[in-house]
């Protein structure tokens, strides 16, 4: 008899294969005095170095399957495991309590977890789940216990899992792995996120997946439903091998797209980029037919490295960039870091609420050096193509000023000095912060252009952090207030014969599209996978009737309200 579960749908698409249970070996361990305090040290030292050439080899494969921006995960990994920090209070462990090393790791490293989970912001989460995937890599060598090797899967499977860690994730061969399905997880952990990039159906957040799941069993993945079904009759098998195909067709419709213009059915043009994190997305967004890139995130440039990147290493990636969109928009964000997302080179203090802390634009204009730099390069790389520059996290319009002042010192300094620069580079802010929105007319006489973070925005506005299970409730793109702050930034840059734009997740959901449509949004900017399904529902929408269906939403007063009334008018449109 067949068995449903339902998740959070993580990875587009069906699968249907047996099932492969992911069985962790047992890596507990407990409290044992030691004699010899040399030889445990140095089994620990031979695991940690065991684990740093697995995780080379994984990261190279990562790079060389997915990019660079996938790859970072792992230089991460590799950067915890030569953290004194981590390390040194491990050893000083063994040492100072002649305790056993297994002990000692496993206790050390739980330590930072639970300090990492605890500030309730995305990056720390995911620093936490990567000291929990590197110490149990390095635990299970202390052990002397295997780590299975998704990489040597050699027949066709569903994965089932409690949690895929971003190493195992990038180990999974998409010939054989054709989905998988998870306990936990959501939308935005690292394993969901490269799934999408593999195009892997999967299914996250089921809560017993591996309670209920068999090895062997046939398992049916409906990643664009999140639901999953176990031991499937003939009748269900027969459906979903159906609804395998029409994907998969449908799939193909829209590759024929990427070459098209983004028109809705009465005409009207609205541009379609991509978000990018370093020039090696950039096949993705070819392969998917992006107008341009609407959010080209710097910081990557920063991370995975011991000091600043030079004026050159930024020019030359600022370059290439936008030489290879032959003309097309790219629109780069300076470096948007801070408290949040520490550099271990960069002395920045710790802080109680680093989302609202000293980060992006904040730090730009303290630590100037670093901020002109970036600037010189990006001048110098406008001569190449079609770059705009964005800043982040505006809050005042003094800041955007005292930015935009810098911005224009630096470009004085580069004509003074012969080097060629660009004449028409926009300047624009993102709009995160709900003053910034309230303040858009006013912005609007000074700025070229607006782009809106929804991600940062809907947590702001609805005082909700996004990655706290408690009140992820609150994270609600649909809710009334937030179409109402998307709605007067809109309007205040069109009044002014300025455009919009939207780099955040809801540019690419599917609800959302004929809401941004009747608003009156020019430039939706989301993953590149996304890009060619984006186009063929604009396609079928008509600018006119998205119009009052977005008036109509603003009188709305609930989030579920909203996205009755879209369905509805969505399911007019088929």
């Amino acid at each position: 008899m067949s068995q449903q579960l339902t998740g959070i749908g993580a990875s587009a698409g069906i699968a249907i294969a047996k099932a492969f249970r992911l069985e962790n070996p047992d890596l507990s361990v407990e409290r044992q005095p030691i004699t010899d305090v040399d030889a445990e040290l140095s089994n620990f030292n031979a695991a940690l170095e065991t684990s740093k050439k697995e995780l080379e080899v994984i990261r190279a494969k990562t790079k060389q399957d997915l990019g660079e921006e996938h790859a970072e995960i792992f230089s991460a990994h590799l950067l915890v495991l030569s953290d004194p920090e981590l390390v040194d209070t491990i050893r000083n462990k063994v040492k100072d309590e002649n305790v056993n090393a297994a002990f000692s790791l496993k206790e050390v490293a739980q330590q930072f977890i639970t300090i990492f989970e605890s500030m309730d912001n995305e990056y720390m989460k995911e620093r936490a789940a990567d000291i929990r995937d590197v110490s149990q890599r390095v635990l299970a060598h202390v052990l002397g216990k295997s780590i299975v090797s998704l990489a040597e899967i050699n027949e066709e499977v569903v994965l089932l899992a409690e949690d895929l860690t971003p190493s195992d994730t990038a180990q999974l061969n998409k010939q054989f792995v054709k989905g998988f399905v998870t306990d936990i997880g959501g939308r935005t952990s690292h394993s969901a996120i490269m799934a999408r990039s593999m195009e892997i159906p999967a299914v996250v957040g089921t809560k017993s997946i591996t309670e209920q799941g068999e090895n062997g069993v046939t398992v049916i993945v409906d990643g664009l439903e999140g639901t999953v079904i176990l031991n499937p009759s003939e009748g269900e098998l027969a459906f979903y091998r159906q609804k395998q195909a029409d994907y998969e067709e449908q799939k193909k419709e829209w590759a024929k797209l990427v070459n098209e213009q983004t028109k809705t059915q009465d005409g009207h043009h609205v541009e379609l980029a991509a978000n990018i994190g370093t020039p090696n997305d950039l096949v993705g967004v070819k392969n998917n037919g992006a107008e341009g890139i609407g959010l080209y995130r710097t910081e990557f440039l920063y991370m995975d490295r011991t000091k600043l990147p030079t004026e050159e290493e930024q020019f030359d990636a600022y370059k290439k960039v936008v030489e290879e969109m032959n003309g097309k928009p790219v629109v780069i964000r300076t470096l948007d870091i801070g408290g949040d997302k520490e550099l271990p080179y960069l002395d920045l203090p710790k802080e109680m609420n680093p989302f609202l802390g000293f980060r992006a634009i904040r730090l730009c204009l303290e630590k100037t050096d670093i901020f002109r730099t970036q600037l010189r390069a990006l001048l110098r790389a406008s001569a190449f193509g079609n770059l705009k520059i964005m800043f982040p996290m505006i809050a005042t319009l003094q800041e955007y000023r005292e930015a935009k002042a810098i911005l224009e010192e630096e470009r004085q300094s580069l004509v003074n000095a012969g080097t060629e620069v660009s004449n028409d580079i926009e300047i624009g802010i993102m709009v995160e912060i709900p003053s910034t929105a309230v303040m858009a007319r006013q912005f609007a006489k000074e700025v070229d252009f607006f782009s809106i973070g929804t991600n940062d925005l809907i947590q702001y506005t609805m005082a909700a952090d996004r990655m706290n299970e408690k009140v992820s409730y609150l994270y609600q793109p649909y809710n009334p207030a937030i179409l109402t702050l998307v709605k007067m930034v809109i309007d205040a840059s069109h009044a002014e014969g300025k455009w919009t734009g939207m780099c955040g997740e809801m540019a690419g959901d599917n609800i959302a599209i004929p809401l941004l449509l009747g608003l009156g949004l020019d430039e939706f900017s989301m993953s590149a996978t996304s890009i060619l399904p984006a186009r063929s529902q604009l396609a079928s929408l008509s600018k006119e009737a998205a119009k009052s269906l977005a008036e109509q939403a603003l009188t709305m007063n609930t989030a579920d309200e909203v996205k009755d009334l879209v369905e509805s008018f969505l399911a007019t449109t088929k």
